[in-house]
């Protein structure tokens, strides 16, 4: 699987472990709905540390209880296809956190704006 894919199937699992979204997400592979916002909250307030996973692609890794390594990170970048340098992680983790909240928007999730600022 994707590690976009890991993400989505993340938040889908989170999703319908607290009982929110629909039935058609689980199979459809699309987030169908859910409101990323609240799936992600809920998880993160079942974390000790505290994450900031609204702006941190790390954060929002470690929340989902994902791989969040460079190497990880790198991967996903390149899956995303990043075209700027790879070695520049500040410049790379913001542009990743942004594709990732367009891409969960686009594959049904409702992002709200404050998720898509940047």
């Amino acid at each position: 699987m994707s590690i976009f894919g890991s993400i989505m199937s993340a938040i889908v699992s989170a999703a319908k472990s607290i009982g929110i979204g629909s039935a058609e997400a689980a199979g459809s592979g699309t987030l169908s709905g859910i409101d990323v916002e609240k799936v992600v909250a809920d998880r993160a307030a079942t974390k000790k540390e505290k994450l900031d996973w609204k702006n941190s692609i790390v954060d929002l890794m470690k929340v989902l209880d994902l791989d969040s390594s460079f190497a990880a990170r790198k991967a996903l970048a390149t899956e995303l296809k990043y075209s700027g340098d790879m070695n520049d992680s500040a410049s790379m983790n913001i542009w990743l956190h942004a594709q990732v909240m367009e891409k969960l928007a686009a594959n049904g999730g409702k992002v709200s704006s404050d998720l898509m600022k940047k």
